[in-house]
């Protein structure tokens, strides 16, 4: 941080290092080994796993912002790498909201909709792979809704309002309908219908609680950058060609 000090002539924010120390903390919380033992056993402690890898992390990390921190601790030509992958075409699309809604919300359909969630619990190295795409997926979702990082090809705020509110809807929905179906879902399971029915009310409000942070962070952002948001709203016009006077003409 000491570079990033003396570039811009002030400390790194407090509250984003707290929210980047709370979002390593909780990670390292879900993958302790009491909570590893726990989601293991019982499907709430899965459940566990995934609100806080999936979501609460994603989004303790994004709001830390820290690629401007980054950023603004790298040298010019460092800065300028990053700012370039940034750019890229494969990060555009994977940062897209839509596409991000799709691997996290539908990361979530397949997991539990298909035997994919019970093969997990055979073989560590999928378990160890799903976290990983679920907390990826999480911080990439947050980020293309309302993170305070660089995002320079992030849509209006209108898409992104929808976006936010179809996959708040989704998941919703998945965690209504492990709900009604416990016992049988997901597939190759055994739980008890009572347990699983907790661990889906605990996905249902535990979901919502983040969720709701999320959108309060996506009208800060609209609130802080109302010029940025008519920019992108407003119709490009053709840019017409002035007439310039040759030499001699008055």
């Amino acid at each position: 941080m000491g570079r990033y000090s003396r570039r811009f002539d002030r400390g790194w924010s407090r509250w984003r290092l707290a929210g980047f120390v709370s979002g390593l903390v909780l990670v390292i919380v879900a993958l302790s080994g009491p909570v590893s033992a726990f989601a293991h056993a019982d499907a709430r402690g899965h459940m566990l796993q995934h609100l806080l890898i999936g979501m609460y992390a994603p989004l303790a990390l994004v709001m830390s912002a820290p690629v401007t921190l980054l950023l603004g601790a790298l040298t010019p030509r460092a800065g300028r790498r990053v700012g370039a992958v940034l750019h890229t075409r494969a990060l555009r699309l994977l940062g897209h909201p839509i596409t991000a809604a799709i691997l996290n919300v539908g990361g979530l359909n397949v997991l539990y909709l298909t035997p994919l969630y019970a093969a997990s619990m055979q073989r560590g190295w999928l378990h160890v792979l799903i976290a990983v795409h679920m907390l990826a997926a999480g911080y990439l979702f947050t980020w293309s809704i309302a993170g305070p990082d660089p995002a320079p090809h992030r849509p209006g705020l209108t898409l992104r309002v929808v976006t936010v509110l179809a996959a708040i809807t989704a998941h919703a929905f998945l965690g209504k309908l492990l709900y009604a179906e416990a016992g049988r879902l997901p597939p190759g399971t055994h739980y008890p219908p009572a347990q699983m029915e907790q661990a889906a009310q605990w996905m249902y409000y535990g979901g919502e609680i983040a969720e709701l942070v999320l959108v309060i962070a996506l009208f800060m952002w609209w609130y802080r950058h109302p010029r940025t948001t008519a920019a992108a709203a407003e119709p490009r016009r053709p840019v017409q060609a002035t007439a310039v006077p040759l030499p001699g003409m008055r």
